[in-house]
């Protein structure tokens, strides 16, 4: 199977900028696209208005701020790339624009910024690796 486009989940932890590397090797090795993703918090509705715009283009600016040291690590390394900021459940949103894209690989962190101290793998890396619609690699 023709890998053509690698989805690189990422938080701005440690771990994600080191998921970051690997995407980009596989994407030069595949001659693929890396579609960068960064997932946050969802917004309650009934924040109602204008608190609910006001909490979306907060979140939406945070992400963007995440965003841009994997975007100009890939840019250096000249790898077409495009990105997405999405709002959900973490696991499920990767797994929801894996399929929807579609993507031939994951590449995410084993642990990310929220991680507890003991534990051999995130729930969100370890929810992706059951639930996938492709291969996942996990990276520490």
């Amino acid at each position: 199977m023709p890998i053509t486009t690698i989805l690189l989940a990422v938080d701005g932890s440690e771990h994600s900028m080191a998921a970051a590397r690997h995407a980009a090797e596989a994407a030069q090795a595949y001659g693929a696209k890396v579609l960068l993703l960064h997932c946050h918090k969802p917004v309650p509705s009934v924040l109602g208005e204008p608190n609910f715009s006001q909490a979306v283009l907060r979140l939406g600016q945070d992400a963007e701020k995440i965003l841009i040291p994997y975007s100009a690590f890939l840019g250096t390394k000249s790898i077409p790339f495009d990105h997405r900021t999405i709002g959900g459940d973490t696991a499920k949103v990767i797994v929801e624009v894996a399929e929807a894209e579609p993507c031939e690989l994951i590449v995410m962190g084993s642990r990310g910024l929220g991680d507890f101290t003991g534990l051999l793998l995130g729930s969100v890396a370890h929810r992706v690796l059951q639930t996938a619609p492709c291969p996942v690699t996990v990276v520490r």
